[in-house]
């Protein structure tokens, strides 16, 4: 029986540009992997200025180079977040109120019926959200 291949320890930090100092500086890790449809994803924060950004893992990876990486996150590429709204794990949003992007992790059912989406935020860490009310 053929061994299942092992995929390699992620690394915890990582060299990447800093829109912030305008340098490249080591940024670690923060939170888990989210696979999405466009690849693995996770955010990065800035060791000098604790400035976070969201990495594409399978780009990291696949190239030797780090500028490609980055996931740019604009209003256009997210969707804006609406209690009524439905979303899926991997969608990237934007909430108005808080002015901050996020990702949906994954979903789960309240114990009084209603749903939530638990979203990893770039700056308000991690969320739960009323996901159909």
């Amino acid at each position: 029986m053929a061994a299942a291949r092992r995929r390699r320890r992620a690394r915890k930090y990582v060299m990447l540009y800093c829109p912030v100092l305008m340098r490249i500086t080591r940024h670690e890790f923060i939170g888990t992997p989210i696979d999405t449809p466009n690849g693995r994803h996770q955010w990065a924060r800035c060791v000098v200025s604790h400035h976070v950004q969201l990495v594409n893992l399978d780009l990291l990876e696949g190239n030797g180079r780090n500028d490609g990486a980055v996931v740019q996150l604009t209003p256009e590429d997210s969707k804006r977040y609406e209690p009524g709204g439905e979303y899926q794990v991997g969608d990237v949003i934007y909430h108005p109120a808080w002015d901050d992007y996020g990702i949906v992790r994954s979903k789960e059912v309240l114990s009084n019926g209603l749903r939530a989406i638990v979203v990893l935020f770039k700056k308000n860490k991690e969320k739960r959200l009323i996901e159909r009310l």
